[in-house]
């Protein structure tokens, strides 16, 4: 690892471990994993990982561990657990925990664990708010100087500059922050085509906005889509927090009702209380098969997904009533199953398309049914090019589109006797 490489991994502001699976004793902690556990650096490396945490946690520890260095796969997995600090009152820290696994130079085979808390989420969010009223006083009193002497002209210009600066960092950090949040590649299930994109609305805030499509087993893979109520540094670790539980509860049940159940349980335990958290999710498996593919999935408040079938007709998949995930102690979830045939896509997306403000009366783009006919207009279609034809819409509302956006596309291509 180089030099820069290794002061920002130390410097990083969630908590770091690797640990040799071999013997689950950790050989690296970074300075947020001491600060996390209440232990010093040179105290946690040494350390049996299973002593940072409760004894009930013990068995989903030792199955993530497995998984993560047994997969094959750099897709990242992860659960809520409680993790015993070290203070005299021993005091529990729920935390966010994801792993993958690498091999070292010497063939040792470790795991990275990374610890995210709700303390360090709020700190980060006050100082990025701290930051950003520094920012305004510091133009404020720029302006205020020029008007009271031309000699302030010089102090104004590099409080402008200070502050260009500051917002490039924080779009920066933005930027960064949302990349994490989504996989930067999707890998396709067998057979068939898949295509996504994500439309942030500003560049100065982190989105809630995620999708992803990862393999279950040899035949099946999953797949989720969804949006995090708010935005900022709160909204990217309510985020952070779904798409691991999806994955970690996809593992052990992949009835797609039951993983949305298991994802509630864990939204509504973490943030019932002053800063309530709730997102909306549409989760479910795609198995293909020779004819085709067929498609479970539960919706918790999500807008339907839209089927598009190789003879250019266009329907939405029925999965109305499904509620907010996360709001309630225990909401109802919708389902439905759909079979795709050769030349069908189906494609999933997020309420900032259809509440966009378009046209001369400033209505929302999918007040009159503009999705369907937009899709229709566009005839029978591929993955690919059905989220192309979406981004451009997307780029054609201008200001009108207010919220985030994210597109995920599936298609069961035709055969060449088909084409």
């Amino acid at each position: 690892m180089s030099a820069p490489a290794a002061d920002l991994l130390d410097t990083a502001p969630c908590g770091v471990f690797s640990v040799d699976v071999a013997t689950l004793r950790i050989l690296y902690a970074n300075t947020a994993a001491a600060r996390i556990t209440s232990r010093s650096r040179e105290a946690l490396v040494g350390t049996t990982v299973t002593e940072l945490f409760t004894v009930e946690f013990e068995p989903m520890l030792t199955a993530l561990l497995d998984v993560a260095s047994t997969s094959g796969s750099d897709a990242p997995i992860g659960a809520t657990a409680d993790l015993t600090v070290a203070t005299d009152r021993r005091a529990a820290i729920a935390v966010s925990i994801l792993a993958n696994s690498l091999r070292t130079p010497a063939g040792a085979l470790t795991v990275t664990m990374t610890l995210h808390n709700e303390t360090e989420r709020n700190v980060r969010e006050r100082d990025l708010v701290d930051a950003r009223d520094t920012a305004e006083a510091a133009q404020d009193n720029a302006e205020a100087a020029l008007d009271r002497s031309q000699d302030a002209l010089s102090a104004s210009e590099e409080a402008r500059k200070l502050a260009e600066a500051e917002r490039t960092q924080v779009q920066i950090l933005a930027s960064t922050l949302q990349r994490t949040l989504l996989p930067p590649i999707l890998s396709a299930p067998t057979g068939m085509n898949v295509a996504a994109h994500y439309h942030p609305a500003s560049l100065d805030e982190v989105g809630g906005d995620f999708y992803d499509v990862f393999p279950l087993d040899k035949r099946t893979w999953g797949f989720f889509l969804g949006d995090v109520s708010g935005k900022g540094a709160g909204a990217a670790a309510v985020t952070s927090l779904t798409r691991y539980t999806l994955r970690a509860a996809a593992v052990f049940d992949r009835n797609p009702i039951s993983v949305l159940e298991n994802l509630n349980t864990v939204l509504h335990h973490e943030f019932h209380g002053d800063d309530p958290r709730f997102c909306t999710v549409v989760f479910g498996t795609i198995t293909p098969g020779p004819d085709g593919a067929v498609v479970n999935l539960a919706s918790g408040g999500h807008p339907p997904a839209l089927r598009i079938t190789h003879d250019a007709v266009v329907d939405f998949v029925d999965t109305t009533g499904g509620q907010l995930v996360g709001a309630l102690a225990e909401p109802h979830f919708a389902s439905a199953t759909v079979t795709l045939q050769p030349g069908d896509v189906m494609v999933f997306y997020t309420d900032g398309l259809t509440e966009a403000i378009v046209g001369p009366g400033r209505t929302r783009f999918d007040d009159h049914g503009g999705l369907e006919s937009f899709a229709a207009g566009e005839g029978s279609t591929t993955a690919p090019k059905i989220v192309d034809d979406l981004t451009s819409l997307l780029a054609s509302f201008g200001d009108g589109l207010q919220d985030d956006v994210a597109l995920l596309a599936f298609e069961v291509p035709r055969d060449d006797a088909d084409s």
